[in-house]
């Protein structure tokens, strides 16, 4: 066990047949919990994001209270890459995430908070097991654009031809740490430039070119880049989101967030569900507002 931060310990474990990385910030101070309460919270990340941007949210929980342990999910951050022939599809992180629940609090169930894609998955999780999960906040998380089934063929073939083209280039290519921030700025033009420049590290590691030039990588698979084979349907993910138990707390960054058109729908199926909005967040809103997030968090949980 190594220090990832002042306060974060880095924990290795495998969960279907993986090696994954996960952030963990004991519990400290009085704890708040009931007996109903879960001890263990789990912080799963979104498309393109690391364990390590929840750094300004969980020593919040962890003073509540609270055991909290952030994966870096398969293929992103530190977390384990998918083996040659294999791929990332949403029943990949569900069965890892089932993994590490049952290695982390084999005994007890566990509180889960998702982003975006990790949104999803925990709600696939807590629909499939839902005497494992005792609490659930849903971060902007109810799952992509819904498909009709004629979109099928056309997505197998894109996927077969993206995965030819990222395995003919290789690696992705080294570039200047400038270049890797000016291209987060793109893909994030409503963060803050201060907080893109802290969450940076999280998502690049440094290297060097061949003439020995300070170099950053992005922490992610290139496979991540091609079209996922498999259309999501928006009909199936409300039928596991029916099956939760547990109360659910959906999160919204407001009118600049990420909300599908099918949105209250989805949200609908959903037994006990509460509904919170921080305006001016936008979909990134554990980036961009961590402690009104994490205030949020601990009154729920």
């Amino acid at each position: 066990m190594t220090k990832a931060s002042v306060s974060a310990n880095v924990l290795r474990l495998e969960s279907n047949g993986l090696e994954h990385s996960i952030l963990e910030w004991p519990c400290r101070g009085e704890s708040k919990r009931s007996a109903a309460s879960a001890h263990t919270v789990l912080l799963v990340h979104g498309y393109m994001d690391a364990a390590g941007t929840w750094d300004r949210v969980a020593p919040a929980l962890a003073a509540a209270g609270y055991r909290v342990l952030a994966p870096d999910m398969r293929g992103f951050g530190a977390g384990g890459r998918a083996p040659r022939g294999s791929y990332y599809h949403f029943a990949d992180y569900v069965a890892d995430l089932a993994g590490l629940v049952e290695a982390l609090s084999p005994n007890d169930p566990v509180a889960l908070v998702g982003h975006s894609m990790g949104g999803t998955i925990t709600t696939l999780y807590a629909g499939a097991f839902p005497e494992r999960v005792v609490r659930l906040a849903n971060l902007e998380g109810l799952g992509p654009p819904d498909n009709p089934w004629e979109s099928g063929p056309t997505r197998m073939r894109r996927w077969i031809e993206d995965l030819r083209s990222v395995r003919s280039r290789g690696e992705t290519a080294p570039l200047r740490r400038e270049d890797a921030r000016r291209r987060l700025i793109t893909n994030h033009p409503g963060v803050p430039r201060e907080v893109l420049d802290h969450r940076l590290p999280h998502l690049v590691h440094e290297t060097t070119d061949v003439e020995g030039a300070s170099r950053v990588v992005w922490r992610y698979d290139p496979l991540h880049r091609t079209t996922s084979p498999v259309p999501f349907f928006a009909k199936l993910f409300v039928e596991f989101a029916r099956l939760v138990t547990c109360p659910v707390l959906f999160v919204s960054g407001g009118s600049t967030g990420y909300h599908v058109p099918d949105e209250e729908e989805r949200l609908a199926a959903f037994v006990h569900v509460d509904r919170v909005t921080l305006e001016g967040a936008g979909h990134m809103l554990h980036w961009t507002q961590p402690a009104e997030l994490a205030t949020l968090l601990v009154d729920f949980l």
